[in-house]
This record gives structure tokens, sequence and C-alpha cells, in this order.
């Protein structure tokens, strides 16, 4: 991994570029909404293209790890406590929600229910909310990125492009032995292996080390990271299928190439704010991100008996197509900005905002 800054230039210690609006990053905010859409419709879909279209996940942990670099300007234990009370908040109201619905369909919860409490590893569910639960894969792997950023951080600053190389090495050691541990561990490692590099891109934009990054180096590093990426996707497809999701070192490789272009050539997003609809609904967007992630896979989940009662009715019947998938994708965004709506005040009180129906 290559990159330059001004000789004698410290290179922690130049910001990232200010961001206007009071201090939002109107592009990260247009990221972070457009990556939520996209797991939607992935998770609705399934295309294995979508990920080579838009990597959403890895550009989720490096805004994330943009925006705990510079939390980490304060004390770490302060900025720590903080982090885990806006995740662990809404995910136990989550968790008691769904928790009693798998209770009612005959889970019986062990001792890893405690996961529930602190996501260390998976949290424990049973089949019948398995699509709801198994997101949470996300959540984990984020509060462990959290846990270790102090000293990652420290580490980054000391050699920020060997970080940055070195950071790819735990992937492709665990892909060359065939898969980390089984078990919680195993999936924490590899998870957390295949996106350290866009949490450690997250460090980069913010130090502003990819801002002293001549243009075109990162032009050059970018797609040998992608084609890299793209050929062992091609090359190491699984049943038959080239989905980054099942592919660990196609998604790290390719997510790393296509996140540094992404921060690196960054518009200033100034049609935004002549676009009040468009402002609005970004804004909400990242206002309610954790809700909207955590009861996406529920309103998919209930958008199937939704449909299934329009079959009753003879004008649905007649004149909707209830057998598309594409009706399924509008219901399950009905359904989540029910509960936008329902639960979305947990994250101001998890913020501790005053709690609004909508932000």
């Amino acid at each position: 991994m290559g990159g330059a800054h001004r000789r004698g230039a410290p290179l922690a210690a130049a910001p990232a570029r200010p961001a206007p609006d009071g201090g939002r990053d109107r592009w990260f905010d247009v990221l972070r909404a457009f990556a939520l859409v996209r797991v939607v419709t992935y998770h609705t879909f399934a295309w294995p293209w979508l990920g080579l279209v838009f990597p959403s996940m890895g550009v989720m942990f490096a805004l994330a790890g943009s925006l705990m670099s510079r939390s980490l300007e304060r004390p770490a234990g302060q900025v720590i406590r903080g982090r885990l009370r806006r995740l662990l908040i809404p995910l136990w109201a989550f968790g008691l929600l769904l928790g009693t619905a798998m209770l009612l369909h005959g889970w019986v919860p062990g001792a890893d229910v405690l996961y529930w409490v602190l996501p260390v590893g998976d949290p424990p569910g049973d089949a019948w909310g398995e699509q709801a639960w198994a997101v949470l894969w996300y959540l984990r792997t984020y509060l462990w990125f959290v846990l270790l950023s102090p000293v990652l951080l420290r580490l980054f600053r000391l050699a920020p492009l060997p970080a940055l190389a070195l950071s790819l090495v735990p992937v492709v050691v665990l892909t060359g032995l065939g898969g980390g541990p089984d078990g919680r561990l195993g999936s924490a490692l590899s998870d957390g292996s295949v996106f350290l590099f866009c949490w450690l891109l997250g460090f980069a934009h913010r130090d502003g080390v990819l801002d002293r990054m001549r243009p075109g180096r990162a032009v050059a590093v970018a797609p040998v990271l992608l084609a890299a990426g793209c050929w062992w996707a091609l090359h190491h497809r699984v049943d038959g299928s080239y989905d980054l999701d099942d592919i660990p070192l196609a998604q790290a490789l390719w997510s790393a190439g296509f996140v540094l272009l992404l921060l690196r050539f960054r518009p200033g997003c100034a049609w935004l704010g002549r676009r009040p609809v468009a402002a609005r609904v970004v804004k909400v967007f990242n206002a309610r991100a954790v809700t909207v992630y955590l009861w996406h896979e529920v309103a998919l989940m209930a958008s199937v008996p939704l449909i299934d009662l329009m079959w009753n009715v003879p004008a649905f019947e007649r004149h909707l197509p209830l057998g598309s998938t594409w009706l399924q994708f509008g219901a399950a965004w009905v359904l989540i900005a029910a509960a936008v709506l329902l639960f979305g005040w947990v994250e101001d009180v998890a913020a501790k905002r005053r709690p609004r129906l909508l932000p």
C-alpha cells in the first residue's frame, strides 16, 4: 500500500477537510443512507452483484472508524462508554421484543443469552427468528472495533501506511488456514479481519492521511485491490455464486479498494442543501441508522404474512402484483418506517437526547 504526504508533515497532525453544516459531513451522511438502502435491497432480492456495485458493510465500517477517531480526541473511557450506550440500548430494546416473540415460538434460552446483554459474541436465538438476529454480526464486529480502537488508533498513528497494508494480513492468513476457529470466536475473528482495513481507512480519513495521498497514488492502488478482490471472487465461488458475503478475502480486497476511492475523492454534496426533501430523508436515515438496521429483517419477515392477507382482498388480487418481490420490497419499507416511528426514539434516549418521533 503506497501513499505520499508533504515532506516534514506529521502523518497524524493534519485533520481531514472540515465538514460543512455545523460539523456534519454530508458525503458521509449520503454514503450511510445509501448503504442502508443497499442492505435492505440485498436482503430482499439476494442479488450477488450488489456487493460489487456498492460494498455497504465496508463503507459503514469506514465511516464508523472515522467518527471513532474523531471522538477519541476525548478521553478513551468516556468515548467507549458513550459508544456502548448508543449501541446497547437499542439492541436491548430489540432483543426484548424479539426474544419475547421467540419464547412464544418455543425458544428456550441458555446461559449464552448473556450475549444479548453484551454482544461480544453472536447473540443466540431460534430458527424462527434467525432471519432477524443473524444480522447482529455487524453490531458484534462494531463493538469489538470500538473496544480496540484506542490501541488500534495509537498503532495506526505510529506508521499509518504500513498499518493499513498490514491490516489485510489477518484475512489473508485466515483464508490460507481455511477459516478461523469454529463458533463465536471464529466468527468474530473472521468478520473483524475482513473489515479491519476499512476501519483503519476511517482513521486515515480523519487524520488527513488520505488527503495527503497523491490522487495518482490512490488511483494506482485502488484498482489493484479491486482487481484482486474480483479475481478471487470469480475463482473461489461458493455454490457457484460470487457473492462477496460468502468469500471473505474477496470482500476485504474489494471493499478496501472501493472505500479508498470513496474517501479519497469526496464530493462536497452542496446539492443536498438545495434539495430539502432529499436532505430530510438523508437526515432521518442517519439519525435512525441503528433502528433501520436492527428492524429491517423483521420488516421483511412481517411483509410475508401482510402480503398473504392481501390475497384475500379481491381488488388487491386483481390489481397488485402480489407475487412480486418488488411488492415485498415496498411493503418492507413501509414497515421499516413504522419501526422508525415506534422505536426510533430509543436512539435519542441512548444518545441522551430528548426523545422525538422523527429527528
